[in-house]
């Protein structure tokens, strides 16, 4: 795989563009399999694609007649053409799914939702390996993980982790890993809380944990029940119920009742995990399970998840796409976006032939060198799986559609109220938070016709000290503040990143980057002085075509006496009961809420940092050396030079140097 300088840039870059660049470029690209990338002004990352043969399928969209308007209206915009050539089509199969997830082009077919899946990890570096929810990146993909050097005092032989999922939610995670702690006992206690503790802790008493780290039961016995789990998780131990009944009979007849009752109490919890599924198939183990629906120019996907012959979990996805683009081809699409970052199982069922179903399958199986098959099942269990993938799939639509509908409804009375010239797609609220000054910050959030935009929040730290000071530390000196100077610094900061409008108001030349679009209304949590200092720094840069809308609560603060101010007009105020004012509401609690949890996050690193560590030399050894001699920071602070010098690692010079510091810094 290797990228191909473009022989025609100058080209690409002079007079030529849109279909006569098009076709410059393709007659000196090569006629073999690779990514195409189609650039706009810029630079910008207008479309990717992939291509058996790069020169033929280049070529193609030299002809704007032969596209629909989405494509033709990507080709008009076109400024230059960047390739990448690769071994074969599977691997730019490959290739074009990690670009389209990391430059995110307009004209593709976007997956909006690229969360991670939760996962339950059965952790096996320590004697008795723990159980726990795990999000983010594996050690590697499979289902086990590299094994790291073993911790001191690990029971050899040491082995790897187990990664169990995925899970379509963490919800669906919690549930499972509670239900499991009742039917095996598992610890899901850190390896420091283990280590600490002299007697069992609640989940023991509750009857959730076999407590090991106090000897309650024996290693020997407790890795019995991590096989146990693991087997049930991989669906190898069907007959575990049945054993489980057995024992209970046994400890009965004996008399022995309190381990009758452990047996019975873990037979009820592995009763519920296997109840609660709503579709259990019998004959398939391991499978995704995708469907996709269309209706009004949307497309929804749901995907089913079985693991061990279990149901874990559906999950909802409303890719973005062009109007013209059906069900089919928005599927394909989205599952190679969808297998970039996730492992696929042995088998695949979709509801519908897909174009690229063969070669995904060829790719996906190649990365995971082993057999991955693409289904389309025509009878049995795997298509009443597929049927009812495809109800759900109609139903989630159908809600979706509502939704879409009545904040659709919500933004035109909005604009309406506002005196707007049209109902806002985009709206952004801003928010600070602070105590008494300190720790300052600004918050983001970004809503529209689909909700809050959670990708394009973003995050303001405000007022910060010089480069000198601890900039991050509530010890800081810093300057008195108000809210509007904070609210001023903040807009300044977002607007001054705005790309240019169409009609050319507003925005500075500076860089874009984080900042991709133009918001309709700037909604801000404030009152009077808030939309003053607002609408000067507006005027001041020449932004025209953003409104401006300041929300406050009333004398008593009482929710539902919200009061709204715009530049030239007087306070507005809506009814309690209005439903555009608990949309607002919505939105200014949103905001609150982020920002709140920004500064919070803040000032607890701000209330971690030492005045030790302002002082030159001093790292983290002789700073705990220190801290562990005198007992606190204020002894330091406060000790003579010969106290000093008698801490280990501190030298004589080191120690005046201390001394001193603490004299001119009081």
């Amino acid at each position: 795989m290797k990228s191909a300088p473009n022989p025609a840039n100058a080209e690409g870059n002079g007079r030529l563009q849109g279909t006569a660049l098009i076709a410059s470029l393709a007659q000196r690209m090569p006629g073999v399999p690779g990514v195409y990338q189609m650039l706009g002004k810029g630079e910008e990352v207008l479309y990717v694609g992939k291509a058996n043969n790069l020169r033929k399928r280049v070529s193609s969209y030299a002809g704007i007649a032969r596209h629909g308007n989405r494509i033709a209206r990507m080709i008009s915009r076109v400024r230059d053409v960047r390739y990448t050539i690769t071994r074969s089509e599977t691997d730019a199969l490959l290739l074009e799914a990690s670009l389209i997830k990391k430059q995110r082009p307009k004209f593709n077919v976007l997956l909006q939702d690229s969360k991670s899946f939760p996962y339950i990890l059965l952790k096996r570096d320590h004697p008795a390996p723990q159980i726990l929810k795990h999000r983010g990146a594996r050690e590697r993909p499979g289902g086990r993980g590299v094994a790291a050097k073993p911790p001191r005092g690990a029971a050899p032989p040491y082995k790897n982790d187990d990664y169990f999922g995925p899970f379509a939610s963490v919800r669906a995670v919690n549930q499972t890993l509670r239900l499991l702690q009742g039917a095996f006992l598992l610890r899901s206690c850190s390896d420091s809380v283990y280590a600490a503790r002299e007697r069992p802790c609640l989940l023991y008493q509750i009857k959730r944990c076999s407590a090991p780290c106090v000897g309650k039961i024996s290693l020997h016995e407790y890795a019995a029940l991590v096989r146990e789990a693991e087997a049930f998780l991989r669906g190898r131990s069907r007959r575990l119920p049945e054993e489980l009944s057995a024992r209970m009979q046994q400890a009965s007849r004996r008399l022995d009742y309190e381990n009758a009752s452990v047996y019975r109490d873990r037979l009820a919890a592995l009763t519920r995990i296997q109840s609660r599924q709503r579709i259990h198939p019998r004959h398939v183990a391991d499978a995704d399970v995708f469907a996709a629906c269309e209706n009004a120019g949307r497309v929804c996907i749901l995907a089913f998840f079985f693991r061990a012959g279990q149901n874990w979990g559906s999950r909802e996805y409303f890719p973005r796409h062009g109007a013209e683009q059906g069900a089919s081809e928005v599927l394909d699409a989205f599952l190679a976006q969808f297998y970039d970052d996730h492992e696929p199982p042995a088998l695949i069922l979709i509801d519908r032939v897909v174009a690229g179903g063969e070669l995904l399958a060829r790719a996906l199986s190649l990365r995971c060198s082993r057999a991955v098959a693409v289904v389309v099942p025509r009878r049995g269990e795997k298509r009443e799986l597929v049927a009812q993938a495809a109800e759900n799939a109609r139903e989630a639509l159908g809600r979706h559609l509502a939704r879409f509908a009545d904040r659709r409804a919500l933004l035109e009375r909005l604009g309406a109220v506002f005196g707007l010239p049209s109902a806002p797609r985009r709206i952004e609220v801003y928010d600070n938070s602070h105590i008494q000054g300190s720790a300052p910050v600004g918050a983001m959030i970004v809503a529209g016709e689909e909700g809050f935009m959670k990708k394009e929040y973003r995050k303001f730290s405000l007022f910060t000290a010089d480069k000198g000071a601890a900039s991050n530390s509530v010890r800081a000196p810093r300057q008195k503040r108000d809210d509007c100077a904070m609210m001023r610094e903040m807009l300044r900061r977002r607007l001054l990143r705005l790309p240019k409008s169409a009609s050319g108001n507003g925005g500075a030349e500076a860089a874009t980057q984080g900042f991709p679009q133009r918001p309709d209304l700037l909604l801000l949590d404030g009152g009077a002085g808030q939309l003053s200092v607002a609408a000067e720094l507006l005027s001041e840069l020449g932004v025209t075509d953003c409104a401006l809308v300041a929300i406050a609560k009333g004398k008593e603060r009482n929710a539902g006496r919200e009061r709204f101010f715009l530049p030239g007009r007087a306070p507005l105020q809506l009814d309690a009961q209005d439903p555009l004012l608990y949309y607002l509401q919505s939105l200014r609690d949103e905001a609150h809420r982020f920002a709140i949890g920004f500064h919070r996050g803040k000032r607890s690193r701000a209330l971690r940092d030492s005045v030790l560590d302002g002082i030159p030399g001093i790292g983290r050894q002789r700073k705990r050396a220190l801290l562990h001699h005198f007992g606190s920071q204020k002894m330091v602070s406060s000790a003579s030079y010969e106290d000093l010098a008698q801490v280990a690692g501190i030298s004589a010079s080191l120690a005046r140097s201390i001394y001193a510091w603490f004299r001119e810094n009081p």
